[in-house]
């Protein structure tokens, strides 16, 4: 299982950068290794992703969301992943987001890849690239302001 965590501060309010994560079919503009997300409904979705040249698809619920502070998902068929995102508030129009991910990784070239900290340099990538995203935009595209409790599982 590979772990990652990485941060990043933005200089957009908190609310701007939370409704653009809610956008979950607008995240191949900026995630790399993401070909489609389609949003089945407010809590599950369904992924399309190209790893180390595989096209793999998965669905995935949001396990918790709490605006302006929260989304956490798992995958619930496919490849097992898990992750959350929390959002700080750093003042008026600056925010930082801080994103945890586990993922199953398979095979050799898999294992050999994350142990050199791959996982880690492409999510810090991703997260650059929302930055550039969300700054060059200034506001958000659409937000779903929904609560979505965690479960006691």
């Amino acid at each position: 299982m590979s772990k990652v965590e990485e941060s990043i501060e933005l200089e957009v309010p908190v609310r701007t950068a939370y409704n653009q994560w809610t956008q979950f079919e607008e995240f191949p503009q900026f995630m790399e290794h993401v070909d489609e997300v389609k949003q089945l409904d407010d809590e599950h979705l369904h992924w399309k992703v190209t790893i180390a040249g595989k096209t793999e698809e998965f669905d995935a619920e949001v396990a918790e969301q709490i605006p302006d502070t929260r989304i956490a998902w798992r995958s619930t068929s496919g490849r097992q992943n898990s992750g959350a995102v929390d959002f700080h508030p750093l003042g008026d129009n600056r925010s930082q987001i801080m994103v945890a991910l586990d993922a199953e990784t398979e095979g050799a070239m898999e294992k050999a890849a994350d142990a050199s900290g791959f996982a880690a340099r492409q999510l810090r990538g991703d997260l650059k690239r929302f930055k550039e995203l969300i700054e060059q935009q200034g506001s958000e595209t659409g937000a779903w302001r929904g609560i979505v409790e965690r479960d006691a599982s």
